[in-house]
């Protein structure tokens, strides 16, 4: 009979103290903490709490009958990429992040985002069962991966950076490592900080208009979780940063720019699908614009230069204003809901 070899090189899941973040082994010492930073934001988070079932869709079926044709379109191409979008980033967040950040502390607030991940897609579930009664349109939504070219092309580019770590089981060498920081970076800058930043514009322009309120109000607690999954994101980076420095060369930046690049005209064909010819107060080309701008902002907290230059076209999409999101943050959503203390800027998300 033989006996497994339990050597640390054969075990990949060898427990000890690491000495950086993204050291192979599995970290179980939360006193004294390393990274006390990341208990914080999990603590935040905690404070964020909200149900699918304080948002009122109501109102949002009447609106939804007052749409040209040219808006019902794009309502039913956002609605299918909700459906799946927030399922893929929870699968990478628990494949390949809870994996390989080396931290108990950090662990605690990726177990809390996947939570919130699991909000999302109960929100858009019920979103599509309230704006898609026929059950073959919801059948439809839920393919679209499969069957819409500018919601696939957007899947392909999520599995494509899945698929580059899919086979780490450790970070031992520098060559795994940028593999995972691209990962993170794809998923916090790209993902999560475009194309679904894209997609609160168009949510954004229809309130703008007194529409879709239903819509606007879960997105604003959405957009709120979304913003600190990046800021978590960004930080584990800077973290990798001070800890492994020599990681973050020229050839890092070359991929990042690329990657964001690549993500810009994935966005932009989604939008050339929604938008077609055109539609009051939203186009393709005001669309590329902000997307440029918000990737310069992503390239920019990442400790890079920007490359676009633009700035953001959209009045609606300044939402420091916005009373439902300040109401929010004033009130206690449920019995278990604490109230988020100070206050909330969104200058630097856009």
């Amino acid at each position: 009979m033989t006996t497994p070899d339990t050597t640390p090189a054969a075990n990949a899941h060898t427990v000890g103290t690491a000495k950086n973040l993204l050291d192979p082994g599995f970290e179980l010492t939360l006193r004294p903490m390393r990274y006390p930073d990341f208990y914080e934001r999990y603590r935040d988070a905690i404070k964020n709490t909200w149900t699918v079932e304080e948002v009122d869709l109501h109102s949002d079926v009447a609106d939804l009958a007052k749409l040209s044709p040219g808006e019902q379109h794009l309502i039913g191409r956002l609605v299918a990429f909700f459906a799946t979008g927030d399922s893929i980033v929870a699968n990478n967040l628990v494949l390949t992040l809870y994996k390989h950040i080396n931290s108990p502390e950090a662990r605690l607030y990726l177990s809390r985002q996947l939570f919130e991940e699991a909000v999302h897609v109960q929100f858009y579930l019920t979103l599509l069962d309230t704006y898609l009664p026929d059950p073959a349109d919801r059948a439809d939504a839920f393919a679209a991966v499969e069957n819409i070219p500018s919601i696939r092309e957007k899947a392909e580019f999520c599995f494509r950076w899945m698929d580059s770590v899919d086979k780490l089981d450790q970070l031992e060498s520098q060559a795994d490592r940028r593999k995972f920081l691209l990962n993170l970076i794809c998923f916090a800058a790209c993902i999560e900080g475009l194309f679904f930043y894209g997609a609160f514009a168009y949510v954004y322009w229809f309130r703008s208009r007194g529409l879709l309120h239903g819509l606007a109000t879960g997105t604003n607690w959405v957009f709120r979780d979304e913003t600190m999954h990046m800021s978590f994101a960004f930080d584990v980076v800077d973290t990798v940063r001070k800890e492994e420095p020599e990681l973050f060369d020229d050839r890092l930046q070359e991929q990042v720019v690329a990657m964001l690049k690549e993500a810009v005209e994935a966005e932009l064909q989604f939008a050339r699908d929604l938008c077609g010819e055109g539609l009051p107060g939203m186009n393709t080309e005001s669309m590329r614009e902000y997307l440029e701008c918000v990737a310069d902002q992503r390239l920019t907290r990442l400790g890079f230069a920007p490359v676009y230059g633009s700035q953001n076209p959209f009045s609606f999409m300044e939402l420091q204003g916005v009373q439902e999101l300040t109401n929010f943050f004033e009130r206690r959503v449920s019995a278990y809901q604490v109230a988020v203390e100070g206050t909330v800027s969104f200058d630097d998300d856009f």
